[in-house]
């Protein structure tokens, strides 16, 4: 059965996480959220762009919520970027894209609510382009830690030795592929669709989340969106720069560079 679609709020999942016992807000959002909050009071407190000759509460009430909006509408940019560059092979030229992508709106933004703020009236069209240097030196910081926050590191899991009770993961196979042979797990969204021996089905769980309790199965992150167990690879494919797993039953696994060089350490190609 497929799991329910979690709830939306602010552009974030409140998600139940794998036992349905507690409640998880989207890890990558929750984080913009604080580095933007940590940025608005910064900017405040320095009286950034010219915006020292106003009172301090005056400041924080005009930063901190832009910071905050450009984070949304940030997070909502890198989503679709994401689909079609992959941030761990093209760390730059994703927060390049992110960047251009948010920096258009916001600095629409920016220039209607300064003037009401400041001026007492929107500032003449002419004036938005004096917004444009000030957003884009703030959107590319924020993008570049987000981006570079963001990145998983490379992680491996070790069969446990004789006796040691399975990986905590299998507890959460669904009924219909509990004792199947686990293959993979690929993150989609918020959910994580299961490979096995049996098929496939998904769970509602963070990737990071699942790799911590697969401790205890053979295996390791191929890409910021797979985890691989290493009995199940049954050839190694390049093309393009990258490696691609063929693994048990057909599924094919793909190889960031990110991780490349500590699956070859490790003996896996």
């Amino acid at each position: 059965m497929r799991a329910r679609a979690p709830r939306r709020l602010m552009g974030a999942s409140i998600v139940p996480d794998g036992d349905g016992r507690r409640l998880r807000l989207d890890i990558r959002l929750d984080r913009g959220v604080a580095i933007s909050v940590g940025a608005g009071v910064v900017l405040a407190l320095t009286g950034a762009f010219g915006t020292d000759a106003v009172p301090l509460w005056l400041r924080l009430a005009y930063w901190v919520p832009l910071i905050l909006a450009g984070a949304v509408w940030g997070h909502l940019s890198s989503r679709l970027v994401e689909r079609v560059i992959d941030p761990d092979e093209r760390p730059w030229l994703t927060v390049l894209l992110v960047s251009a992508a948010t920096a258009g709106p916001v600095t629409g933004l920016v220039w209607l609510v300064t003037g009401l703020v400041f001026g007492g009236a929107i500032y003449p069209l002419s004036w938005l382009a004096y917004f444009i240097g000030p957003v884009l030196i703030i959107t590319l910081t924020l993008s570049a830690l987000s981006v570079f926050l963001d990145r998983p590191p490379p992680v491996q899991t070790h069969a446990g030795a004789g006796g040691t009770a399975p990986a905590r993961f299998l507890e959460r196979l669904p009924p219909r592929l509990r004792g199947a042979t686990l293959f993979a797990v690929q993150a989609e969204d918020h959910y994580l669709r299961l490979h096995t021996d049996r098929g496939s089905d998904l769970i509602l769980m963070r990737l990071s989340d699942a790799v911590a309790e697969l401790e205890g199965l053979e295996g390791a992150r191929t890409h910021r969106s797979w985890w691989v167990a290493r009995d199940a690879v049954r050839d190694v494919s390049r093309g393009d720069g990258r490696a691609v797993l063929t693994l048990e039953g057909g599924v094919t696994a793909p190889v960031s560079r990110r991780y490349a060089r500590s699956l070859r350490e490790a003996g896996w190609y």
